[in-house]
C-alpha cells in the first residue's frame, strides 16, 4: 500500500510540474506613468488627484490587463481632511490570435486637457513575438460615445 501512495504522489507531482511549465506567464509593462492635478474649493480647501496606469501582459496568450490606481487628497491650510484611493485592472482582448512567447509595452496619452480630442484620451500598446520578427502596434482611443476604438497594424520590415 505504501508503494501505491508513493507512485500516486509521484504521478500527481509530475502532472503539477507539467501544468506549471505550461502555465501562463504575466509581466508588468516597463512604461508606467503618473499624472496629478490640483484644484481649489470653496473655503480654501485644496484637492490633489493623482492617477497612474500600468499594464500586465500574458506572454503566452497576448491578452493584457489595463490597471489604474488613483488617490485624491483634500486638505486645508492646517491638516489633511480626506484621502480616497481606488484601483482595478480591466481585461483586454488578445493582440495575437495564437499562443506563443510574446513581449509587450504600452503608453498612455497625456491628460485630456492637453492633446486628447475624445474624452479621457487613449493609449498605445506594442507586442512582439520573441521567436520571430513579428511586431504589432495598436492604438486605442475613446470615441466619446461609450465605446473605445482600437486598431492594430502588423509592422513591415523593409
Amino acid at each position: 500500500m505504501n508503494h501505491v501512495m508513493k507512485i500516486g504522489l509521484g504521478v500527481a507531482l509530475s502532472f503539477m510540474t507539467l501544468a506549471s511549465a505550461a502555465a501562463d506567464n504575466f509581466k508588468l509593462s516597463n512604461n508606467q506613468r503618473i499624472a496629478c492635478s490640483r484644484g481649489l474649493s470653496a473655503g480654501k480647501l485644496n484637492t490633489s488627484t493623482c492617477k497612474s496606469y500600468a499594464y500586465v501582459f500574458n506572454t503566452k496568450t497576448s491578452e493584457y490587463f489595463r490597471c489604474q490606481v488613483s488617490l485624491a487628497l483634500t486638505r486645508d491650510n492646517k491638516e489633511v481632511i480626506n484621502v480616497q484611493a481606488d484601483g482595478s485592472c480591466a481585461k483586454k482582448p488578445r493582440i495575437f490570435d495564437t499562443d506563443g512567447d510574446y513581449s509587450f509595452d504600452a503608453t498612455e496619452t497625456e491628460s485630456p486637457n492637453t492633446n486628447s480630442f475624445f474624452g479621457p484620451g487613449g493609449y498605445a500598446v506594442w507586442a512582439s513575438d520573441n521567436n520571430v520578427l513579428k511586431v504589432r502596434g495598436c492604438i486605442i482611443i475613446s470615441s466619446g460615445l461609450g465605446s473605445d476604438i482600437a486598431k492594430c497594424i502588423d509592422m513591415k520590415f523593409e
